[in-house]
């Protein structure tokens, strides 16, 4: 009887062995490791940007003058750099064209002081929150450089009969802060909203059919924003 159980179980050995080396010669199939992007630090945005200024100012010649300067519409470039994916910095890039008139006293009421391009290229280094999935929200603040170009007078007399005949705006440096967000749409491509406070506020001098004159414009601007993102 023990010479049969010797005899069945060597059969049954022998019978495992070839479904055993078939399992060891079966090749052993990994998922493919995921595909890592190598991170680019470059982004651009285009806006449409509204400048809101503050509408204040002063000519020192006249006691009681005030200044006031129109708002516009403009497109703007902005590139970002990232530092790291929560540091980068942005430059943004444009020109407007703005109107500056007289207000308060009647020597400056009406008055048409003049009009002038600003060229204002801003820096600023921000602090973007990546934990919140595709909205990307974001906070900063730095520094403008606002040159004026193409200025000309106004040469319209007011009621009260001065004429501004010639107007030179100075340019000027500002403080900025900054909040805004991206929202991406996929990996490349998402929308922006931003907006920043400009403490902007130039000299002016000119001349005029009652002699010299000098004064501060308060712009003070709100740049606000929104447009397309391309993230590299």
């Amino acid at each position: 009887m023990k010479k049969v159980l010797v005899a069945s179980a060597m059969i049954a050995s022998a019978s495992a062995l070839p479904a055993a080396a078939a399992d060891i010669s079966r090749p052993v199939y990994k998922a493919p490791a995921p595909i890592i992007e190598p991170f680019n630090p470059w982004m651009l945005r285009v806006r449409a940007l509204g400048v809101v200024t503050r509408n204040s100012g002063s000519v020192d010649q006249v006691p009681g003058s005030d200044l006031k300067t129109s708002d516009t519409v403009v497109p703007e470039l902005d590139i970002s750099y990232f530092f790291t994916p929560n540091i980068a910095a942005e430059l943004i890039l444009g020109v407007t064209r703005h109107h500056v008139t007289g207000t308060g006293a009647p020597a400056t009421a009406g008055l048409d002081v003049g009009k002038a391009w600003l060229l204002p290229p801003t820096l600023t280094l921000q602090y973007h929150f990546t934990n919140f999935g595709a909205f990307k929200p974001y906070v900063g603040g730095g520094v403008n450089y606002t040159w004026f170009f193409d200025q000309s007078a106004g040469n319209v007399p007011n009621a009260a009969g001065v004429v501004i005949n010639s107007s030179h705006l100075h340019d000027s440096f500002g403080g900025v802060l900054q909040v805004g967000f991206d929202y991406m749409i996929d990996r490349h491509w998402g929308v922006n909203f931003d907006v920043k406070k400009l403490f902007l506020r130039p000299s002016w001098d000119g001349v005029s059919n009652v002699g010299p004159l000098t004064g501060k414009v308060n712009l003070d601007p709100w740049l606000i924003g929104a447009g397309l993102t391309y993230k590299f």
